[in-house]
This record gives structure tokens, sequence and C-alpha cells, in this order.
């Protein structure tokens, strides 16, 4: 069985039974939510009994120690103190984030050859951000693509539920903003998440299988992750890598700190079975209040482009016959004509190493790079054409205006 990146929705529709199966729609993977939990409690229950009992072995094993002569080793009790201070640590971010955390339900319209609509749940995290008017509730565009404001219901953590007044939506980021006109409401703080490193403790909230107020925790395993497929309309990857456990429903949800401060927005697994596998992806919180601020203020957000058709990866034995000694940059396959790249002069095998004297690493990171410069910039590329290093002079055209004009095209 093929590896498959999922995102984490829950999606029923009323002509189909509920069932706990995974369907593909596409690239994205779709599982109904679980209505009887019967034996998802019962495994759980187990699971604590199972906890219980070690525990009362453990203390029992404790007063036979205190009963002999033989201390007990200094290396136990000092794992014992730590784990003793990250679980109060958990405890004190669970207590500081969980009001800030919401479950997001969208009734979106009907599947191709369907006639119901589609009933589709994730989470979200209740944010103020600067230059950005009230309140947000934050999730993934995939969570309410295609649903109205008056098709989307926001459930807090006191079981209040709201309509958003507004929905703000990148699906190339796979971002929305829902506007919550609510009292007393409590927004998560955030961290510069350009600062989080690998090995970092982080908490993962949502709601996996309609089970709200969910937390899982783990490390954070990789950064800018983006050699992922997501589907054709998520095209700006840059995600943090985390073995928290995350499922279907947890879409949306907010990865958090151990200072309770949001560092990203869970949206992905990749997964055999389209259940957690210990491969999870966030999207940075720096990216989110990028793309969020262009939404509200702009209501779309502004991207650069050069026109290249790219090589989703640059294999070890292409790098060898192109003279590189290393498998970094971006490979060109094609050009497109009448775009920036062409005007350039950029061609087919051309390898783009730099761009203002900044490394290349693969294709995903020159696509995000290109996208967050300003429209009309002047760039300078490193291209590697002919076995030697070459300085190439580039203008970053508009990537909303290329759209149009293909669209108009077709």
């Amino acid at each position: 069985m093929g590896l498959r990146l999922d995102t984490m929705i829950d999606s029923r529709s009323s002509e189909v039974p509920s069932l706990p199966e995974v369907r593909s729609r596409g690239n994205f993977a779709v599982t109904p939510p679980m209505n009887r939990f019967f034996k998802t409690m019962l495994l759980a229950g187990c699971a604590f009994g199972g906890g219980v009992a070690g525990t009362l072995v453990l203390n029992d094993a404790e007063r036979l120690k205190a009963q002999t002569s033989r201390p007990a080793p200094p290396p136990a009790s000092a794992t014992a103190a730590g784990s003793l201070a990250i679980g109060e640590r958990f405890e004190a971010v669970i207590r500081q984030i969980a009001p800030s955390v919401v479950s997001v339900e969208a009734i979106k319209p009907p599947a191709p050859g369907k006639t119901k609509p589609v009933e589709e749940s994730g989470s979200g995290v209740i944010l103020r951000l600067d230059g950005v008017p009230g309140i947000v509730v934050i999730t993934n565009n995939h969570v309410v693509s295609g649903a109205r404001a008056d098709q989307i219901t926001i459930h807090l953590a006191d079981d209040k539920i709201y309509r958003p007044s507004k929905v703000w939506a990148d699906p190339e980021s796979d971002i929305a903003a829902l506007k919550l006109e609510a009292d007393g409401i409590i927004p998560a703080a955030m961290s510069d998440s350009d600062r989080v490193r690998e090995g970092n403790w982080v908490l993962a909230f949502g709601s996996p299988f309609g089970l709200n107020r969910t937390v899982t925790h783990g490390i954070i395993s990789a950064r800018d992750r983006g050699q992922v497929s997501l589907g054709s309309t998520i095209r700006i990857k840059d995600f943090l890598q985390t073995d928290a456990a995350i499922n279907p429903g947890s879409s949306g949800g907010p990865l958090v700190n151990l200072d309770g401060e949001v560092i990203g927005i869970n949206t992905a697994i990749a997964s055999h079975s389209g259940s957690n596998s210990g491969v999870a992806f966030a999207i940075p919180i720096n990216l989110v209040k990028r793309v969020v601020r262009q939404l509200v203020d702009k209501g779309s957000v502004a991207r650069g482009y050069l026109g290249v058709h790219l090589a989703q990866t640059l294999e070890a034995s292409d790098a060898i016959k192109l003279g590189l000694d290393r498998a970094r940059g971006a490979l060109v396959e094609s050009v497109y004509p009448e775009t920036p790249a062409a005007a350039a002069g950029l061609k087919g095998s051309d390898v783009i190493l730099q761009v203002d004297g900044v490394a290349i690493r693969n294709e995903n990171h020159l696509i995000n790079l290109i996208a967050s410069l300003p429209i009309g910039q002047r760039v300078k590329l490193q291209v590697w054409r002919d076995k030697r290093a070459e300085m190439i002079d580039a203008t970053v055209g508009d990537w909303n205006k290329a759209q149009t004009r293909l669209k108009v095209e077709k």
C-alpha cells in the first residue's frame, strides 16, 4: 500500500451511512466521523486501566524497596521528577490554550453524482492578529471550502455556538479565517514560528473523530517540509513536521509550544491507512499571519511567479549528469511563453541554485521564495547551465494576473 497524504477532516453525506472507513476524493482522503465509539472507548478504558494497574504495581515496588537496605538508584528518581515536571507543564499549557480551541462544522454542496449536501468537520483556534480588526477563528480552507458563512458553525469550548459573519480563504496555502462576532472570547497567544527548532516539545489540539477537546503531544520532527503532495489547489507548502498524533477532524487545530503559544495550524498527515502514523504537518503561524492580513486587507493574497515548470525533485543521478556535486536547487523542465522566466532567458534543464544570494534547497523552496517577493521586484538568479554557473536577471511577475490570463486562454 502506497503512502498517502491526507487532510484531516471528518466528512459525511446524509445519503451514505456513517462508517469508519476512509474514502478518497481526488488527492484528499476524507474520513466519515465515527458515530459509535464503543470499541474505541473500550480500548481507551483498557489503556487507562492498564495505566492504573501499572501505577499500582510501581507503587508496590517502591514500598518493597523501602523495606530493604538497598537504596533506589538516583537516575530513577531523577527521571520521575523530570516526568512529573513535564506532565505539570503539559497540564498548564492545556489550561491556558483550551478556551481558545474550537470545533468547526460546514455544510458543503453535494459531491459529484450525489444530491445531498456533504457535512464536514474540523478544528480551529481563536486568534487576534495585528492589522486584522476584531477576532478571527483560523482553520484550514479544506474544512470550509464551498460553504457559505451561514453554512458554517463554530463550537466554542464552553459549548456556545456561533456562525461567522465573514469567511476569508486562500486555497493555495489551505488557510481560512472566520470572522467571529462575540463577547468574552479568549484569543490564544502566538509565537514566532521561525524560531521553532527540531526536538521542541509540542501539543496538538483538535477534535479527531468528533472527540472535542482532544490533546496529544510530541516533538517537532522537521522544519521547512514542502516536498509533499496535497492536491492541485495547495501550492504554498512550508510545513512544520511533528510526531504528535493527529487524526481526521484535527484539521485547523493549533500546534502549541510549551509556553502555551500557537506555532502552527494542523493540516495533514502522511499515512498508509488514513489515520495517524507519527508523521503530521502544520502550517507555520508566521505564514498564517501574512496570508490572513492580505486576505482581510485586499481580499486576496498577492504572490510572485517566474513562469517555469519545475521537476518535483532533483535526483542525484540527474545532478551528476548535469555536473553538479550535490542534489540541491530547482530543476527547470520547461519555460512557459510570455512569462518573466521566458523574458529572462531561462531554459529547460537549467538548475536555479540561488535567488539574490539565497541558496535554493528544492523546487518547493523556490516557489515559496518567489511567491513571497513583491511583484515587479528585480532578482538575480544563479543558474547552472552547461556545467557552469551563470547569473541571470529576472523580474517577479504577478501570479494572480497570470492565472486569470490562463483561464481566459483556456
